[in-house]
This record gives C-alpha cells, sequence and structure tokens, in this order.
C-alpha cells in the first residue's frame, strides 16, 4: 500500500498514460480471449495444428535473433543487415537444390542434397557476415555517433538489391523433397513432416550453439568481450578475432534459418530478409537482447503469439479474415515490449552500471 500511494505520488502524466494503455491492451486482449473461448470454431485438431505451426515458426525467428543478440552482446550494436544475411542463406540453400534436383541426386540421394544445401547456406550466412563485418562494421567499431547504424542499414540495401540485381524480383522456389514432405500421425494429430524437421534441426543448433559458448575457448572469450573488452585485451584475448567469429556464428545460423525457412515456404524472394529480419529482432527484444537463451524464448514465444493470437484474440472480437493481420500481431506485441519492458524476459535492467 505504502509502494501504491508513493508510485500515486510520484506518477506523472506519462505513467498514467502508459497505466491506461496497458490496461486497454489487457482488456481488449482479454475481452477477445473470453470472447473466443464462449464461441468456439476450432476443433482440438486444429489448435494442435496452430501450436505446431507457431512452434516452427518460433524456431527460424530463434536462429535469427541469436545473430542479432550475439553481435549486440558483444558490440552493443544492433546488426540491421543480419536479416539479408539470412536471405543470402536462404538463396544459397534454394540455387543448392536445385542444382541437386536437376542433376537427379535430389531424388536419389535425399540426405545428401539436404546436406550440400545446408553447407551452402552456411557457407553464404558466414562469408557475408564475416565480409560485412570487415568492411561495414570494423571502420566505426570505436565511434559513439549513428554511423555504425547507418552503415548497418546501408549494407542491408547493398544485399537486397544486389540479389534483385541477380536472381530478379520473383519468387523463387525451392523443389519438392520427397523424404520431407507429407504428414506424420502422432497419436492422432497430423503434422507435416517438414515442421518436424525444422523446429528438430533449430533445437539441435541451440543445443550446439550453447556447448560452444558456454564448454570451448572461444566462447569462454566471446563472454569475456561482452563483459569488459578493455579487461579482456589486458588478459590476452585477441579481440579482433572474435568478433569476427561471433560475426561468422550468427551468420552460420542466420544460413541455417534460410534453409529451414525455404523448406517451410518453399520459396524465397530479395526482400524476404527486411521482414524476418525485424521479427528476429522483436525476439531478440522480446527475450533481451544481448542473452543468447533470452533469444531463443522470445523466438518461441513470438512464433507461438503469431499462430495463436489470430485465433486467441481477433476471431473474439469478429474481426474479418483475422489471419491477415498475423503480422500486425507481432509487430504489436514488439512495440508493447519497447513501451512496457525495453529490458526484455530475460534482460538485465538498463539502469544497471557496470564497475
Amino acid at each position: 500500500m505504502l509502494r501504491l500511494q508513493d508510485w500515486i505520488r510520484r506518477a506523472s502524466w506519462v505513467d498514467w498514460f502508459l497505466l491506461a494503455l496497458r490496461l486497454v491492451v489487457i482488456g481488449v486482449v482479454g475481452s477477445g480471449f473470453v470472447a473466443g473461448l464462449l464461441h468456439p470454431r476450432y476443433a482440438q485438431a486444429e489448435w494442435l495444428s496452430f501450436i505446431a505451426f507457431g512452434l516452427t515458426l518460433g524456431a527460424i525467428y530463434a536462429l535469427i535473433a541469436l545473430g542479432y543478440t550475439m553481435v549486440y552482446g558483444i558490440l552493443r550494436m544492433v546488426n540491421f543487415a543480419h536479416g539479408d544475411v539470412f536471405m543470402a542463406g536462404a538463396y544459397a540453400a534454394c540455387f543448392s537444390l536445385l542444382g541437386c534436383n536437376r542433376a537427379g541426386l535430389l531424388a536419389s540421394h535425399p540426405l545428401v542434397s539436404i546436406g550440400l544445401a545446408l553447407i551452402g547456406s552456411v557457407a553464404a550466412g558466414a562469408g557475408i557476415a564475416v565480409l560485412g563485418e570487415r568492411i561495414a562494421y570494423r571502420p566505426f567499431r570505436r565511434s559513439r555517433s549513428l554511423a555504425p547504424l547507418i552503415s548497418t542499414l546501408g549494407l542491408s540495401f547493398v544485399l537486397e538489391y544486389s540479389a534483385r540485381g541477380m536472381f530478379g524480383a520473383q519468387n523463387k522456389s525451392f523443389p519438392s523433397i520427397p523424404l520431407i514432405d507429407g504428414n506424420v500421425v502422432l497419436m492422432g494429430f497430423s503434422m507435416p513432416r517438414t515442421q518436424i524437421v525444422v523446429v528438430l534441426a533449430a533445437v539441435l543448433t541451440m543445443v550446439v550453439l550453447t556447448l560452444v559458448v558456454m564448454r570451448t575457448r572461444i566462447g569462454t572469450a566471446m563472454r569475456a568481450v561482452a563483459e569488459d573488452q578493455d579487461a579482456a585485451i589486458l588478459m590476452g584475448i585477441n579481440v579482433d578475432r572474435v568478433i569476427v567469429f561471433t560475426f561468422a556464428l550468427g551468420g552460420l545460423l542466420a544460413g541455417i534459418a534460410g534453409l529451414l525457412y525455404g523448406l517451410v515456404y518453399k520459396q524465397v524472394y530479395f526482400f524476404m530478409g527486411f521482414f524476418l529480419g525485424v521479427k528476429g529482432f522483436g525476439a531478440a527484444v522480446l527475450g533481451g537482447i544481448g542473452n543468447i537463451p533470452g533469444a531463443m524464448l522470445g523466438g518461441f514465444a513470438l512464433g507461438l503469439v503469431e499462430s495463436l493470437g489470430p485465433a486467441l484474440f481477433l476471431d473474439g472480437l469478429g474481426v474479418d479474415s483475422p489471419y491477415q493481420l498475423r503480422d500486425g500481431i507481432a509487430y504489436t506485441m514488439l512495440v508493447m515490449v519497447l513501451i512496457f519492458r525495453p529490458r526484455g524476459l530475460l534482460g538485465e535492467r538498463l539502469s544497471t552500471v557496470r564497475a
């Protein structure tokens, strides 16, 4: 009670406005949720399908978010070109699979073809990320102005329109892979094989990343540089090498995410990196940017909200074509997090001052 009285005494009009905004959001979401429960439109199998698709989306968002959060954790800089690194990995995977399909390798040896596509996507993602670090980021590393941010945006446009110039503005379609096409029935629930592959591959990638960061010498060096670059230099750590490795690792994850995205959506286009990059950044902010477990959590949370939100909230409010507003739910969630909890779910307090 004393804390409430103290807050009322100190609150400005901005605090009252944010409190009213919180109540409005809770009221709208709550009313839609209750109305949806009172007038159900979906069967249990459909809800399970929404959850499965949300986990699939979340796995892709989490892999993209990890690249944002690792670079921010070390450089305290947001790499807005990271979404286009993801796009480059998706194109590399697509052309690799198309080449295997023309050679007949995709039908006879699908696992080998997927492995070659994975190598291509990882090489493209890591290579472009390292090249971008050397050309666009390193010259501005010590700058305290907006130059690094402008540089990342410029690199993003360069990658997007280079892809458009080389590959055209039309969508490129992934070939069909019989090995992972079709559905699997689990306890009476039918789930696409592709979604199972994507979720398992993403979770395995996150486990390997966690082991690299927590159990290896380079991972220890990454955590040391993230904590204090000057102290890391005094301890003999090659900071430049750690930063390059971090960019390469983030690009590798983006390349894997590009392949998995193509397996789910079956097509790529030159502007896809912008939209997926914004959502990946939103997932990183939601979990707590700079926090690796937070990026994973934020990715899965954003994917589930984006998949379940239209059925949970918008259907109950009587919105026509609620699934066309799926992206709006994701961006609204990002704005709400930035307003009410800018440090994210697992992020440290912004007021924390390091000694």
